[in-house]
Formats: C-alpha cells, structure tokens, sequence
C-alpha cells in the first residue's frame, strides 16, 4: 500500500501554468487551476495558497523535452523556473515527459465537449497539468507493484 500523497503537477508555459491535483490516495489526478504568469513573487504566492490549501509534498513538472527525447531551450527553462519554484516552497520536484500532453488534452476537451469551436487555453493547460500528474502518480503505483513483487516472502 503506497503512503498518501498530495501533488501538484504542472504544466508550465510562458504565459500560463497549469496546475493539477490529486486525491490523498495518489488515484486520480485532476485539473484545479491556471495561473497566468506575471512577476515571479507573484506566482509564488499563487502556489504557497495552493500549497497550503492542499498540504502538497511534491511539484510534479511536465518537461517539454524535444521529439528526439533532448533538452530544448523551452525544457531548460521550465528546469530553471521549476527548480526556482521548489526552493521557494521548499518541496521536491520530479519532471514527466510531457511531449504532446497539450494536443492530448485538446483531444480530451473536444470529445468531452463535442465541439471543434474555440476552447479555452487556460482550460488545456490545466488538462495538460492533469495529464502529467496522472503519469507520475500510475509511474508510482506501478514502480511501487513492482517493488512489491521484488520483495521477499515472508
């Protein structure tokens, strides 16, 4: 049985954050917020209240990494802006492959919706914020089964 966990996980853009949290039980991860980017100081106080809020333990950073799997500019800076943020909090991140997690979220939205008109942006990022968070948290339980599995009988 995993510990109970709460993270928040983010989907970090030049312009927006998606932010998403999960139930204590580390199941379900789902969209809370979007935080439109400003001055740093700012933001940071946007996450201590979601912090506080939601007792987080973990930031859980999508990385945009290029197709070919490398460090991108893009990557490197959501790196720096992610690191900046965790020593703020003082809480640990851990990053999630986020390639293509906005087009699926869009993908999400539309069969959600039934619709093909204009979708709001801050609403894909919170998705996109879910997605990644989801990831991390099956990555998890999935690493812990396996553990499981590896252990000795007693």
């Amino acid at each position: 049985m995993l510990p109970r966990i709460s993270a928040l996980g983010l989907d970090i853009g030049k312009k927006r954050i998606g932010v998403a949290g999960c139930d204590g039980t580390g199941l379900i991860a789902t969209g809370l917020t979007t935080i439109e980017r400003q001055t740093f100081t700012l933001d940071v106080a946007q996450f201590q209240k979601l912090v506080q809020e939601r007792h987080a333990q973990i930031l859980v950073v999508g990385m945009p990494y290029t197709m070919s799997g490398e460090l991108g500019f893009q990557a490197k800076q959501v790196q720096k802006l992610a690191s900046k943020l965790a020593q703020v909090l003082n809480l640990p991140v851990e990053y999630v492959d986020e390639r293509l997690t906005s087009v699926e979220a869009e993908q999400l939205i539309h069969l959600e919706k039934k619709t093909t008109h204009f979708i709001d942006k801050g609403l894909i990022d919170r998705k996109a914020a879910a997605i990644i968070l989801q990831r991390w948290l099956d990555l998890r339980r999935s690493s812990n089964y396996l553990q499981t599995l590896d252990a000795p009988l007693t």
